[in-house]
């Protein structure tokens, strides 16, 4: 038999040296530690550039990578991780992240976290905290302020997982989704108080199959914002409120527009909302157009718009336009929507003076107001069928 000709001390070299190939931090081959790069967990030093390091490291990987943000506070500023990457990534986090406390640091850039041309990714955990106190004080004193930052962005992805992800305080949007294709969101929460102004929870725009499921919204605007291009959404289990409900639009922010198609909402929940279910354009030309859009087995709890349609949105009520909105608004269906409103006036459908809303269905409306006192709906330019229990009574022409 022959002998090894490896010594001990040999081994033990060789050993240690795959050790420190492999993160010994996390014991993961092409795991990428944001420590190891030289973040501090301490919520203090500013670890922007350890995390990008960490991010340029995984994404040049051959072979699939996670980015791991351990357990501790990262102060990070204004960031881009930047794509297309070599293989698949995990950016993996069970630590919380924060923005610097100065919200002027940001300066114009618009972005906090945004992932830019990245595909097969995966944001798992964690929480991002983006500290908007300051950038909130400012905006409502009047003074001249930064346009502010949405916290977390993924610009041109494709084919991207979130979930188990925490948002808070932002000082616009929490999470935004634009020109993305096939995105699944999952258990996030996103949270700011009701007072805060314009902190959308989820915005889409421009995207193609995304579902958004079994999530919690609790900020001061739409707990979800549906904007242009917006087509094959899904929204599913979601718990929205305080905030302003779920609306498709605004549209009509431009005459060439894009379209909202095959959107579907089902099995939530809207607690003490400003809206329920909205679909709101500006009264002015616009090519664009909403269609295929499912509304079905929602509760209203203290809702002040349970169901409404908005066809000469100008929340300022200074300056809004006079025309007519050219977005046209087609086969809209609400199934099972029970509850209870905060207004008399349940059920709002205000369309175009110039494109009436066509193929609207309701079915199985039972919206209530205070004991004693009926809830109510008006219609204008709305046409479509009722089929079911309609409360409060259906104002649709036919």
């Amino acid at each position: 038999m022959t002998k090894s000709n490896i010594t001990l001390p040999l081994f033990f070299t060789l050993l240690f040296a795959l050790l420190t190939f492999i993160d010994v931090s996390t014991g993961a081959a092409n795991v990428f530690n944001v420590v190891s790069f030289g973040a501090k967990p301490d919520g203090v030093t500013d670890s922007t550039g350890a995390f990008l390091k960490a991010w340029q490291a995984a994404c040049g990987s051959v072979a699939a990578a996670t980015v791991m943000v351990p357990i501790g506070t990262f102060m990070v500023k204004g960031i881009t991780f930047g794509g297309p990457c070599k293989s698949r990534l995990k950016f993996q986090l069970a630590g919380t992240v924060v923005a610097p406390p100065d919200y002027r640091a940001f300066g114009n850039s618009g972005y906090w976290i945004l992932f830019n041309k990245v595909s097969k990714i995966s944001l798992i955990g964690g929480t991002f905290d983006a500290r908007a106190n300051g950038f909130w004080a400012c905006r409502k004193s009047g003074q001249s302020c930064p346009p502010g930052v949405r916290s977390i962005t993924f610009n041109s992805g494709k084919d991207v997982i979130i979930s188990g992800v925490k948002s808070m305080n932002s000082q616009v949007t929490h999470m935004t989704l634009n020109g993305c294709t096939n995105v699944a969101v999952r258990n996030v929460k996103l949270v700011a108080p009701g007072n805060s102004p314009n902190t959308d929870g989820f915005h889409v725009q421009f995207s193609t199959g995304v579902t958004f499921t079994g999530s919690t919204v609790q900020t001061g605007d739409d707990c979800v914002a549906i904007g242009a291009g917006t087509r094959n959404f899904l929204i599913s289990k979601l718990a929205c409120g305080p905030g302003h409900g779920v609306s498709i639009g605004s549209l009509a922010k431009e005459l060439n527009e894009d379209g909202v198609e095959n959107v579907t909402l089902s099995s939530s929940v809207f607690t003490g909302t400003q809206n329920g279910v909205r679909i709101k354009s500006w009264a002015r030309p616009s090519n664009g157009f909403v269609k295929n859009v499912f509304f079905q087995n929602l509760i209203m709890k203290n809702v002040q718009n349970p169901i409404i349609i908005d066809q000469n949105y100008c929340p300022s009520h200074k300056g809004c336009p006079t025309e007519h909105s050219g977005v046209k608004i087609s086969q809209v269906t609400y199934k099972n929507i029970q509850g209870t409103s905060a207004t008399q006036q349940a059920m709002k459908l205000v369309c175009s003076q110039s494109n009436p809303c066509t193929g609207i269905t309701l079915q199985d409306i039972k919206l209530t107001y205070k004991k004693g006192t009926p809830a109510t709906s008006y219609c204008f330019n709305a046409l479509g069928t009722s089929l079911g229990v309609i409360q409060p009574t259906s104002c649709l022409n036919r």
